[in-house]
């Protein structure tokens, strides 16, 4: 099209963000940061309606110098398995500005340009070309989301950003040595495609690939490295919980994807066994921690530790069908938690209590909530016919076929879900009346909606027709494959 569509997507936000800093009206602030959002939500789907599906090559490339004495690029552009989570991070944001125009009702400025800032800083991950530029990116976006959760959050808030920060920080440490070792061992070049057709000796892909693991096991997060993400979530603001679990938790299993499995093929094959235990054991453990809850936002929370277990799992299978279902499972979970997480802030707003032991009987207050709480339900236990089905079968298919035990432990998983989603809908929407009894409960209203429609779209969607969506991974993907067993195991 003649355009930079690429930086257009990255800095709409945060021009948006730029403007918010002029407005006196915080009527003014929301309306702003949603047209910024939407704008940036219609520049990602422009760019999908013209991606070509048909091959691996990165698309919409942008290369420009910045600092050219150490080799530093501004370098963007997109491929299948980058594509799919650009447009996520857009879809996410609006919603985001949607559930905090009433919740965040103090310091609105300073909220949205936060939330701006942090899309344009996730977005330039997924878009980077660049490692330096990548990392960049990838440091940054830590700023705006500690003030997310230590300005408004709730009462223990100050010390949930401290934990997040400091989690995440001890892995970006090792993440930038790595980084370091790979530029000089990879040319004294930064460019990601560059680094990737290099074939490094198995003793540096070794060093490098437990120096990514716990960068990117801290976002992920895998067990043992996950206790910073109950504490998040539960004090974070819902558009700080919609974000942290629709993006930023994806973007360490990206890390796995554009730098672990392409540049350290032998390392990742070598480790496999390893980290396939890893992602059983956060399945299990992610999901036994949810059935023991009574806070809503905590279940919810270690449900993610579980259902981010089945993407690793997916990744380590090595095999096509395991990496196809682990990138779908990455957006479906962006989805699906992205909407629980909407609705434990909307019956929140309403009640101000997270307890499932205060809910009961909303089905009759508020039945319209309760009926798109059932579908969002039925998606997280990946039930026939919504998206997240899809996702876990090609993941649980690929994880039988790398390793037996692994696949058992991830369908234990799979029946332990169940059974704290279940348990979950049957005490907030089920039984005898509670909350709503001391409390008037209003169902949803236009401005709800119009956040749940889309989510609830995607969950039907991918689950009746999955093709569009695995057909723009699937040449990436299959390139991927190419990528690990060709450099990796030597077929």
């Amino acid at each position: 099209m003649g355009l930079p569509l690429l930086s257009l997507i990255v800095f709409t936000p945060a021009v948006g963000a730029a403007v918010l800093t002029f407005l006196r009206s915080d009527n003014a602030v929301r309306w702003t940061a949603l047209c910024a959002t939407l704008l940036d939500l219609a520049l990602c789907i422009a760019m999908l309606t013209s991606f070509d599906t048909t091959t691996h090559v990165m698309q919409f490339t942008e290369t420009r110098p910045w600092v050219p004495a150490l080799g530093i690029t501004y370098a963007l552009g997109v491929d299948g398995i980058s594509a799919l989570f650009v447009f996520l991070t857009a879809l996410l944001g609006s919603i985001c500005v949607l559930a905090s125009w009433v919740a965040i009702d103090r310091k609105v400025k300073e909220f949205m340009v936060s939330l701006l800032v942090m899309q344009a800083l996730m977005l330039g991950v997924f878009c980077a070309l660049d490692l330096f530029l990548f990392y960049v990116f990838w440091e940054a976006m830590l700023i705006p989301m500690y003030l997310i959760i230590g300005v408004w959050g709730g009462e223990g808030r100050v010390y949930a950003a401290f934990k997040f920060f400091l989690y995440t920080l001890a892995g970006s440490v090792l993440f930038l040595i790595g980084v370091i070792v790979l530029y000089f061992n990879g040319g004294e070049t930064f460019d990601i495609l560059a680094l990737t057709a290099q074939d490094l000796p198995f003793r540096i892909q070794s060093w490098l690939f437990f120096s990514f693991l716990v960068a990117f096991a801290v976002k992920v997060p895998m067990v043992p490295v996950h206790t910073w993400l109950p504490d998040a979530h539960v004090q974070a603001p819902t558009a700080g919980s919609i974000i942290l679990a629709g993006v930023l938790l994806k973007m360490g299993a990206y890390g796995f994807l554009r730098f672990s499995l392409p540049m350290l093929p032998e390392a990742s094959v070598y480790y496999s066994t390893l980290m396939l235990a890893l992602s059983a054991l956060a399945i299990v453990y992610g999901g036994l921690l949810a059935l023991a809850q009574d806070d809503l936002k905590k279940l919810v929370a270690y449900s993610s530790v579980s259902h981010m277990g089945f993407v690793t799992l997916g990744i380590f299978a090595l095999n096509l069908r395991g990496l196809e279902g682990g990138i779908l499972q990455m957006f479906n979970h962006g989805v699906t938690t992205g909407a629980l997480f909407l609705f434990v802030g909307l019956i929140y707003e309403r009640t101000h209590t997270r307890s499932m032991a205060d809910y009961g009987g909303l089905m009759k207050a508020a039945p319209v909530y309760t009926a798109f709480l059932a579908l969002f339900t039925l998606s997280s236990m990946a039930l026939p016919g919504t998206n997240s089905f899809v996702g876990e079968l090609l993941v649980l298919s690929g994880g039988f076929a790398a390793n037996l035990m692994v696949g058992a432990a991830a369908v234990l998983g799979a029946l332990l879900g169940a059974a704290y989603l279940l348990g979950m809908y049957g005490k907030v929407a089920l039984g005898p009346a509670s909350v709503n009894a001391r409390f008037k409960i209003r169902d949803v209203n236009a401005r709800e909606m119009v956040a749940i429609l889309p989510l609830a779209l995607f969950v039907l969607w991918v689950g009746l027709y999955p093709k569009p969506f695995l057909g723009i991974i699937d040449a990436s993907v299959k390139h991927l494959m190419v990528q690990v067993h060709g450099k990796g195991s030597g077929q």
